[in-house]
């Protein structure tokens, strides 16, 4: 192993990472919370100092994917509409098959300069999680409880009040509303066969509600609809952990405006609910056809391309480690030539803390802690 390998493998760096990203996005929070003021003088003015407030922290992220780990990123796309991602806002369907794919989705998100105002459909229990929760409360996120008849018209006034927003932003949608494992693969196909459906292979049945009322919502402001389908090469299985450790990965992303041989725009998509519901679903199969042509070839069938990385992310971390490092560094010094023992040992429960808190983050993002929602029978009703 290389020197900078083993630097990055260490767990004192991956200690001061988390250090810069807690204290830095605490920092951030507390100066989000003073914009409360500008909403009711300039809710436009909010609305941008938060996408760039929000930037400084989920750039943190794309960060270690990107530069720490160098992990590669390929998108597959037609050339004709390359031009368009960026330029214009979007819904994006995502599939949920791996630990970082979160991570993956704001990576294309920075590449196309959207990051501080991407937007996602999320579990109402993240908006309590600090730093990255907060931040989202910030940045007008739909958050929802997962029970339908509740999140209804929470999640439709939330989707209306974007229609105003001022910067171009990308919706990220996960229509499983789950990540996949073979026990929710299983419930989800039996679902699939009572409901007459066509069965999937490599996807759950997309819940197609909350993709219905966000097309509802978002019409005429958002101008398309955008299929992405992530993969890693070799049977890579990429973890936050194996990022944080500076692993490199393979990510292929099949990133196509909503299409059957053409671009369609969101007003072409069905307005109805039911026919809404039959074009996800016909959807899917088709993403489980793409998904089995890249078993089979390991490859898509559009252009290979390779956005270029932006230096923001970079910078922005080095900004921030120079501006929380100096006074962490200081003060250590002066609690070692204190010599007392009450203070060290504070410092090593500080330490010990810091480590559990470290894997705690990690553990949010790990498949086998995941949400057990789309396990139990008694959640199988899927519209």
């Amino acid at each position: 192993m290389d020197i900078i390998g083993f630097l990055k493998s260490q767990f004192i760096c991956h200690l001061l990472i988390c250090y810069i990203f807690i204290v830095s996005g605490l920092i951030i929070n507390f100066i989000q919370l003073f914009t409360l003021i500008l909403w009711p003088i300039n809710k436009q003015l909010f609305r941008r100092i938060n996408c760039g407030l929000a930037y400084c922290i989920s750039s943190q992220m794309v960060m270690l994917l990107e530069w720490w780990s160098g992990t590669d990123c390929t998108l597959y796309t037609d050339p004709e509409s390359y031009h368009k991602y960026g330029k214009e806002s979007a819904i994006v369907i995502l599939n949920h098959n791996f630990e970082i794919d979160f991570l993956c989705g704001w990576n294309f998100c920075e590449r196309f300069g959207v990051l501080g105002s991407s937007k996602v459909l999320a579990k109402k229990e993240l908006s309590y999680m600090p730093i990255i929760g907060w931040m989202w409360y910030f940045l007008e996120i739909v958050f929802c409880k997962r029970k339908w008849e509740e999140d209804r018209k929470t999640v439709m006034q939330k989707l209306l009040n974007l229609r105003d927003y001022p910067e171009n932003f990308w919706f990220l949608i996960h229509c499983e509303g789950t990540r996949f494992t073979e026990q929710k693969h299983q419930i989800s196909m039996q679902v699939a066969e009572a409901k007459g459906l066509p069965k999937l292979k490599y996807h759950l049945l997309p819940r197609t509600k909350g993709f219905a009322v966000t097309v509802q919502c978002l019409r005429n402001v958002v101008s398309a609809v955008y299929d992405s389908t992530l993969n890693f090469r070799n049977n890579e299985n990429p973890t936050l952990l194996g990022v944080l450790n500076g692993k490199k990965y393979h990510a292929d992303l099949y990133f196509l405006l909503f299409t059957i041989g053409r671009r369609i725009p969101l007003e072409e998509v069905p307005e109805d609910e039911q026919e809404c519901s039959n074009w996800l679903h016909k959807l899917y199969q088709e993403k489980d056809a793409f998904q089995e042509e890249y078993y089979q070839t390991g490859t898509y069938p559009e252009v290979p391309i390779v956005p270029p990385r932006r230096p923001w992310t970079l910078l922005n971390w080095l900004f921030w480690a120079l501006l929380l490092l100096y006074p962490l560094f200081k003060l250590l010094i002066n609690m070692i030539n204190s010599g007392s023992s009450l203070t060290l040992a504070s410092f090593a429960f500080v330490i010990v803390m810091a480590s559990v808190g470290v894997r705690w983050m990690i553990g949010v993002t790990e498949i086998n802690k995941g949400s057990t929602y789309g396990n139990n029978d008694n959640k199988q009703k899927q519209k």
